[in-house]
């Protein structure tokens, strides 16, 4: 007689021997400091608005639509949202052995997957380059702290669910709208500190810089976009060994 297939449950300890509900105080904490970094950055970002000699420096509304659209910033606050879900979850379902439900698990890949990339493209292209974040421990925390946070969390959280390959389009949607953005608007702004009729994020999407051009715009993109989906399919990768 066929027995019937065991149902699936989770390890209620991550690989590192730590409970559910000790990695959702864990998730909770980094929330916090992202949380702290980011609100740190905003209230700089409008001091320095409201001390700046030009009347074009001292729009808060283009100062703050420009800050919120740094991918560093919008990845770190989807961050502080996936962190706060995922530590309440683990919290409250610290004693079951069930997996995270699927549309967590889903925003956790995507999460994780745009901050380890900004924690690559930062180490990478834009360590010594002006990025707009004013104080050092901030930008440590948005571009260093929190990435390897979202990586412990994809190599060691308990309680992950297994999935399909068809989530890595998921993962891939916000960059491509964040790309069609960016570009689609730096021609309608004027830059709050030259007064140039552009304005980029970073640097390796100005066309307008010395050294810069189309092309180089397109191979930076190309380039990302490749990291990003390698990034993606790494987590995925992870959550379906995990899974089983």
């Amino acid at each position: 007689m066929q027995m019937p297939a065991p149902e699936r449950t989770a390890n209620r300890t991550s690989r590192l021997g730590i409970s559910p509900a000790l990695w959702g105080v864990v998730r909770l904490a980094g929330a916090a400091l992202i949380l702290l970094a980011v609100s740190t950055q905003v209230t700089m970002s409008v001091q320095n608005a409201l001390a700046a000699a030009t009347p074009a420096a001292r729009h808060l509304p283009t100062v703050i639509a420009n800050l919120l659209s740094y991918f560093t910033i919008l990845s770190n606050v989807a961050a502080i949202v996936a962190l706060l879900l995922a530590g309440v979850w683990a919290l409250r379902n610290a004693r079951s052995r069930s997996v995270e439900p699927r549309g967590l698990a889903i925003l956790l890949a995507c999460v994780s997957t745009y901050m380890i990339t900004t924690g690559i493209v930062y180490n990478l292209l834009l360590r010594n380059a002006p990025v707009g974040i004013s104080a050092p421990w901030v930008n440590e925390v948005l571009h260093v702290v929190g990435p390897l946070i979202l990586l412990a969390d994809v190599l060691f959280a308990p309680q992950r669910r297994c999935l399909g390959w068809g989530v890595l389009g998921a993962v891939a949607a916000f960059p491509l709208v964040w790309v069609a953005y960016t570009l689609i608007r730096a021609n309608f702004i004027i830059a709050p500190l030259t007064g140039e009729h552009w304005w980029y994020p970073y640097p390796f999407l100005n066309p307008h810089l010395p050294g810069n051009s189309a092309l180089t715009v397109v191979l930076y993109v190309v380039g990302i976009a490749i990291v990003i989906l390698a990034v993606g399919a790494g987590v995925i990768a992870v959550s379906r060994k995990r899974g089983r």
